[in-house]
């Protein structure tokens, strides 16, 4: 499912305007007159433009072979509901494209689980364990951690050095919700029990609502499986 994802790859702190006009974009809700005009007002120099760009390909524009349908269904709920939460489709899109990021938004969500908050160095310190201990890691998650507060996730506080949960977004839409629950599973690459899914850590800034087991079985790209007694798992099915 994974065997074509970068090994880091998101390594820019992205606006969430940036990737809501990208967004947009892949929609067909504005041309792309509408990014670069963002891009050009944040001053950007070449080479940082270049790799801005390359992760918002990535994300929307361009996205992998795999996740081409994907994303286009993620562009769908936005174009047939422009008040779907765009930070959802972006986070949603980041996790399953970039598992650097995943890593970290699940390494937040699970640290800041408890009190709402958890020290960055602690995150910084188990990505370089994943990760590898080298200037990059470290560069790269504080990048991530970055756009993870710009997109209102996380504040962070005594000059970033702690991270504080924000309330989490509230998704009621069972379709929203059903996509979000795919790009979980897409991260992780296998299946997630049901009865981990109004937790999960990789999504901590929403709140899933609703019947989770029911909107998992009406999707046409989710399954449940039986494992033991009364244990039930969600995975992809076969085509998705």
């Amino acid at each position: 499912m994974k065997t074509d994802a970068p090994r880091i790859g998101f390594d820019r702190f992205i606006q969430l305007d940036w990737a809501t006009a990208a967004l947009k974009a892949r929609a067909g809700m504005a041309g792309l007159n509408e990014l670069n005009t963002l891009l050009d007002a944040a001053g950007l120099g070449v080479a940082a433009r270049t790799k801005t760009r390359t992760v918002l390909n990535r994300l929307w524009l361009e996205p992998r072979a795999e996740l081409i349908g994907f994303a286009d269904r993620g562009a769908g709920l936005c174009k047939a509901n422009p008040a779907a939460p765009a930070v959802a489709l972006s986070w949603g899109m980041a996790i399953a494209t970039y598992p650097f990021f995943g890593k970290v938004a699940e390494l937040i969500g699970r640290l800041a689980a408890l009190q709402g908050d958890c020290a960055a160095a602690e995150v910084q310190r188990r990505m370089s364990e994943h990760y590898g201990e080298r200037e990059g890691t470290y560069r790269m998650t504080n990048r991530v951690i970055q756009t993870q507060a710009g997109w209102g996730a996380v504040e962070r506080i005594a000059q970033g050095r702690r991270l504080i949960r924000r309330p989490p977004r509230i998704i009621a839409d069972a379709e929203l919700v059903a996509w979000l629950i795919e790009a979980a599973v897409r991260y992780t690459g296998k299946g997630i029990a049901v009865s981990a899914l109004p937790s999960l850590a990789v999504l901590y800034p929403f709140a899933l609502d609703g019947p989770l087991a029911f909107i998992v079985s009406n999707s046409a790209y989710l399954e449940l499986r039986s494992e033991g007694s009364g244990s039930q798992w969600v995975a992809l099915r076969q085509s998705a």
